[in-house]
């Protein structure tokens, strides 16, 4: 049980990873060196689905991790 536990929680990971990847990051920086960051821009379509898809996994990914500590 535990291996099964160890090998979705590194499969988790690596979709996590791909996600976080995927997102658009580009206004962030755009604002910290002074341009972009006066406008309020929402998520939308993929975008959208992209970002909850990343809180998903995330709770997953921590939910995987305590359950790799609590059995044996």
């Amino acid at each position: 049980m535990n291996q099964i536990l160890f090998y979705a929680q590194i499969i988790v990971s690596v979709a996590l990873i791909a996600l976080i990847v995927l997102q658009q990051r580009g206004t962030a920086l755009g604002s910290s060196f002074g341009g972009g960051g006066e406008v309020y821009s929402t998520k939308r379509g993929a975008q959208k689905k992209i970002y909850y898809a990343t809180i998903v996994l995330a709770i997953i990914f921590l939910v995987l991790g305590v359950l790799n500590i609590l059995v044996p």
